[in-house]
């Protein structure tokens, strides 16, 4: 089932087509390694959480092969930040949630990441230590599910942070990330 079947199952209003990335977030894995503490101001940042450079650039390259994604400097995070940018030329679906220009999610020097997720995915990340709640999440609308998303600290974190990434893509274009 895809996150937007199981959403409409769970009565939830859906808004979009249908998404493959975390196919049913009831699946999400419970975060085995500590939860970083993070500051409760912008910047909004990771508290003594040292980077894996490798898993980093792994990450870069899988975000780089989503359709019409362009990783580049960011436009509203901390320097050293990259921006995950939408072409022009890509519809879409939620522009509310982008935080400046077209870059619906960035990654930090320390590996860890800011993006916009369905509420109801946010949600799920965050209670299964995955992620954590911007604090200016309640500040704008359509921002409820801005959050960070910890650093991760080996191959299988890497994979569940790529599929929240790629969740936040299909939710902010509508559509799957095999979609041109």
């Amino acid at each position: 089932m895809d996150v937007n079947g199981l959403l409409c199952k769970a009565s939830i209003v859906c808004a979009f087509g249908a998404s493959h990335a975390l196919a049913d977030v009831t699946n999400l894995p419970l975060r085995e390694t500590p939860i970083p503490r993070t500051t409760d101001g912008v910047p909004h940042v990771q508290i003594g959480v040292e980077p894996v450079p490798e898993l980093s650039e792994a990450l870069l390259g899988k975000v780089s092969e989503l359709p019409g994604v362009e990783i580049r400097q960011t436009v509203v995070s901390l320097p050293g930040a990259l921006g995950f940018w939408i072409a022009e030329d890509t519809k879409l679906a939620r522009p509310e949630v982008i935080v400046g220009g077209r870059e619906f999610a960035h990654i930090h020097p320390d590996g860890s990441l800011h993006a916009s997720l369905s509420p109801a995915l946010a949600k799920v990340a965050a209670e299964k230590g995955w992620a954590v709640s911007h604090p200016w999440a309640d500040q704008r609308p359509g921002w409820g599910g801005f959050v960070m998303i910890f650093t991760p600290v080996n191959t299988d974190e890497l994979e569940v942070v790529f599929d929240l990434v790629e969740a936040s893509y299909e939710f902010v274009t509508g559509l799957g990330s095999s979609s041109n």
